[in-house]
């Protein structure tokens, strides 16, 4: 088989040129489209369950919640193992399917499994999914804080910006004195500017956000008023609740016309809140102001984020599973760059970590020792086979394995990083090759002495085919 072989590609040598220049070109187009990343990612096949109940303790969420999870996803198919572990009001599941599963279909049915139990899970608790992501998900970090003002924001009273006496007015009008109420509005601007706009990045599969403080608007009741009024806590949440409702009355049809009727009963002012009836008295109005007081507070955190001593937010774009962190980190940045311009005055947005810089890096070391090594291998070559055109067919071995290479990884969902390429030995990928063609050049040599001549193109061609 192998003799048959030899022949032929010896009688259709030009042909065998041709398909050699073909597999190189589609190696060529594979290299273009291979996903580029610093490090291979081999996180298994896994769906995350993240729930939350704040009320429980760690004993209850493994009881009522965990447990229940992972009893409701026993059979799903091509599910291999879940494990799990339970916090003060934090339940994680972790679903782990085989690597032929289709992720999406992964999840779907891990959602259908949810939707089970979602009504036997106890009251408050949210259950939803983690993004699509890995552990190596995390391509781009930014960070969102205020410009020193005087240099890179301008001080101008009365307009949006920083204020002479040292104060922040935002583009809405609203005077932040403290640094708590800068903070809140630092997270405020990331959670409804920045990150609505990064997850239209393509390739991102979600935006997470750390430090600052998540804006609330808080209603702190007075014990002593309430008891005097005779207000339980629960008549001011429901009439909160109640009072912030749109109320709709269908339509009036009148002259062949529909007119809509209804009612705008959300809050829209923070002063509105303090103007709730919660009950009567005499027939005299009690508001939630004179049972409690309003003020924008904040959410409770369990971390932050500083840079070079000051407080600052910072987010991450996760990248999807099987993404090329090299394309998709740097579609973030543009889109940064973007949306930095769109800013309230005095609030930048920078760049913090950018996996293109790592990955760039790595590629230029390999691609640096990859050359050095293919150009030892041709030297050493040229240095035993003492012919520079046997040694130049010898190393051209070299890039056509390197582009098929590509193509098989290409197609085998494999990136290319720094333990696939430099795993790659040039002594082996010519080991065949040498020996070949040092075997020719010494049959072609034997026999050209023997016959005192030059041989013809079809004793070259014989010789050949009988050393190889």
């Amino acid at each position: 088989m192998i003799e048959h072989i030899l022949n032929f590609s010896i009688r259709q040598r030009w042909f065998v040129v041709l398909l050699g220049v073909v597999f190189g070109g589609l190696g060529a187009w594979s290299l273009t489209r291979l996903p580029i990343d610093a490090v291979p990612d081999v996180t298994n096949n896994q769906v995350q369950i993240n729930a939350i109940a704040p009320s429980l303790s760690p004993v209850e969420i493994e009881k009522q919640i965990t447990f229940q999870i992972e009893t409701i996803l026993a059979g799903t198919p091509s599910l291999e193992y879940t494990r799990s572990f339970s916090r003060n009001g934090f339940s994680q599941v972790t679903a782990v399917f085989s690597d032929k599963a289709n992720i999406y279909f992964a999840r779907q049915q891990v959602n259908e499994r949810l939707s089970e139990i979602r009504q036997a899970l106890p009251p408050g608790a949210e259950v939803k999914l983690g993004p699509i992501s890995t552990g190596l998900g995390e391509i781009y970090w930014w960070s969102v804080d205020y410009a020193p003002p005087g240099e890179d924001a301008p001080v101008s009273d009365g307009k949006p910006g920083w204020q002479s006496d040292g104060s922040y007015l935002t583009p809405e009008g609203q005077r932040l004195d403290s640094d708590f109420e800068r903070s809140v509005y630092l997270r405020t601007v990331q959670d409804w500017i920045i990150r609505p706009q990064m997850k239209t990045v393509p390739g991102i599969a979600g935006a997470d956000a750390i430090g600052g403080y998540v804006k609330q608007y808080q209603v702190i009741p007075d014990p002593i008023r309430m008891v005097a009024y005779g207000i339980m806590f629960e008549d001011v949440v429901k009439a909160i609740e109640a009072n912030n409702v749109s109320r709709s009355a269908n339509f009036i049809e009148r002259n062949g016309e529909g007119i809509v009727v209804r009612a705008g009963g959300r809050i829209e002012k923070m002063s509105q809140i303090g103007d709730i009836v919660v009950s009567t008295r005499g027939g005299l109005p009690i508001r939630v102001k004179d049972v409690a007081r309003t003020e924008i507070g904040r959410e409770l955190r369990t971390g932050s984020a500083s840079m070079n001593g000051r407080e600052i937010v910072l987010g991450t774009a996760l990248m999807l599973i099987g993404g090329n962190s090299r394309t998709v980190s740097a579609a973030a940045a543009a889109k940064l760059e973007q949306i930095g311009s769109t800013l309230p005055p005095g609030i930048r947005a920078k760049t913090v970590l950018n996996r293109t810089q790592l990955v760039d890096a790595t590629i230029h070391t390999v691609a640096k020792n990859l050359a050095e090594g293919a150009l030892l291998v041709v030297v050493i070559l040229f240095a035993l086979l003492g012919n520079i055109r046997a040694a130049l067919i010898a190393a051209a071995v070299i890039p056509v394995a390197m582009l098929l290479t590509a193509t098989g990884m290409l197609y085998g969902k494999i990136s290319a990083n720094l333990m696939s390429l430099g795993a790659i030995d040039f002594g082996l990928i010519v080991d065949g090759a040498v020996i070949v063609t040092e075997n020719c050049l010494r049959h072609l040599s034997a026999r050209a002495h023997s016959e005192g001549r030059n041989l013809t193109l079809p004793e070259r061609l014989d010789t050949v085919a009988a050393a190889a």
